[in-house]
């Protein structure tokens, strides 16, 4: 079983920093790379490691932002995998996918008991196995543990 995780919106709070959309409409990076954590990062890398140790499997499946060139795209894929490695630099990922916005994330799946979190209803609608929000993501890992 893999636990997949969405960024934006999701475990980073790409939304909050102020501007975030004029920055992307610039083609500037700036709001993937500053976002806040919108969990306790520390403890969910504890709760992931512990999972991995179970045999769990743990990915990110993020998109990339609307509209964007190719050269943008290796910068925002570039700031998010340094996001990660910055705030979740204990965790080693069997699986990160930066695509481009709109890709089905369920292509991802690699079973129907795969779990994903993710902040945008559309995701969890279309996911094949089961699918949550941000609202209590330790929460849910913690029961799986």
């Amino acid at each position: 079983m893999t636990i997949w995780f969405d960024m934006d919106g999701t475990i980073a709070d790409l939304y909050g920093v102020q501007n975030w959309l004029d920055y992307l409409i610039a083609k500037d990076a700036l709001p993937y790379e500053v976002a806040k954590p919108l969990v306790r990062l520390s403890a969910l890398a504890r709760v992931l490691n512990n999972l991995q140790r179970k045999g769990f499997k743990v990915g990110v499946i993020s998109w990339l932002a609307k509209n964007s060139t190719a050269d943008y795209d290796e910068a925002v894929t570039e700031a998010k995998l340094q996001w990660l490695n910055k705030h979740l630099a204990s965790v080693e990922f069997d699986e990160i996918n930066i695509v481009k916005y709109g890709t089905p994330k369920q292509t991802f799946a690699k079973s129907e008991s795969d779990i994903l979190f993710d902040d945008e209803e559309r995701n969890r609608n279309e996911w094949t196995g089961k699918a949550f929000d941000v609202d209590n993501i330790l929460g849910v890992l913690k029961g799986l543990a």
